[in-house]
């Protein structure tokens, strides 16, 4: 097999940043008895008011079929109520109800103590650097692949030639 150095793979370190981030909630969470995607949810649900369930699927980036569990428990602890779409009886409606609004500030509190750490001894020049390299990530990756003639996903060549061009450090 060909060796691959997943150190050097900005995804690597996005995606271990992201889980330890999403375990570090969790753990902060727990004391609200909320999970980090609840938190997600609330927090859509906090900026756009009511939204259908495949729009916060659409937003949340998960499998609407993984948003039902996830609003049934939050359905089931009092956060959220559906309801059935006036205008399309396939829609179901997603809103806040009074309980999560003190749950809400609860754990507004708890996630700026996260962020708080997660910021430990990065100046504000940092941050904005790093919003800004990571932004740029997400918009090259956001653009369709400039050419798709003669190119597969993923090649079946076992030994695929490696890129002429330098290797880029690690974020």
């Amino acid at each position: 097999m060909q060796g691959y150095d997943l150190e050097e793979s900005v995804g690597h370190w996005i995606r271990l940043a992201a889980h330890t981030f999403e375990q570090a909630m969790n753990r902060e969470f727990a004391s609200q008895a909320v999970t980090w995607r609840q938190f997600q949810v609330l927090s859509l649900l906090a900026k756009h008011g009511q939204l259908a369930q495949v729009e916060l699927a659409e937003r949340l980036s998960i499998d609407p079929a993984t948003l039902v569990g996830v609003l049934d428990r939050m359905e089931r602890d009092g956060l959220i109520a559906r309801t059935d779409c006036l205008h399309d009886r396939r829609r179901k409606l997603v809103k806040p109800l009074p309980k999560a609004e003190a749950v809400w500030r609860k754990i507004i509190d708890c996630e700026k103590r996260i962020r708080a750490r997660a910021n430990r001894g990065l100046t504000p020049e940092q941050l904005q650097t790093l919003h800004r390299l990571l932004g740029s990530v997400q918009a090259n990756l956001s653009r369709e692949p400039a050419s798709t003639t003669a190119t597969t996903a993923c090649p079946t060549d076992i030994n695929p030639p490696r890129p002429a061009s330098p290797r880029v450090k690690a974020l």
